[in-house]
């Protein structure tokens, strides 16, 4: 029996983290799961789930919706918004100083895509400390 599409945001976020924590190598084996809130209700603009953090310093944020999750990158926004149109996922600019990016995570089948976008920032990043964009 073929199983229902994944799309409710606060189960994607929880696949997401896993993807996360389940990686002890390569790029995303330097990232963590920080300040997350386990009781976050989901919001129509997207409620703060967990921050993502590379060695200490935060790099993205993971927000929940009703019906999908979505990842504010805060460095290396020109890699996520290519990593993730290269991906296909929505991708959104988000106009504050300093600029950020939305790459959304509509079902639990985008989560791999999304952790792809996820370790192409981190490769963009270099070693620690430098967030130059590659």
């Amino acid at each position: 029996m073929v199983r229902d599409r994944e799309t409710d945001g606060t189960r994607i976020a929880e696949l997401l983290s896993s993807e996360i924590h389940g990686r002890d190598s390569g790029p995303l084996g330097r990232l963590s799961v920080v300040d997350a809130d386990r009781d976050v209700e989901p919001t129509e603009f997207g409620a703060f789930a967990y921050g993502i953090d590379r060695d200490g310093e935060r790099v993205a944020d993971a927000h929940v919706h009703p019906d999908r999750a979505h990842i504010e990158f805060r460095v290396g926004v020109d890699t996520a918004a290519r990593a993730g149109e290269a991906a296909g996922l929505r991708v959104r600019p988000k106009a504050v100083d300093p600029p950020r990016t939305l790459v959304f995570v509509e079902s639990g089948a985008d989560v791999k895509r999304a952790t792809d976008v996820l370790g192409r920032v981190v490769e963009s990043l270099g070693v620690a400390g430098d967030e130059s964009e590659a």
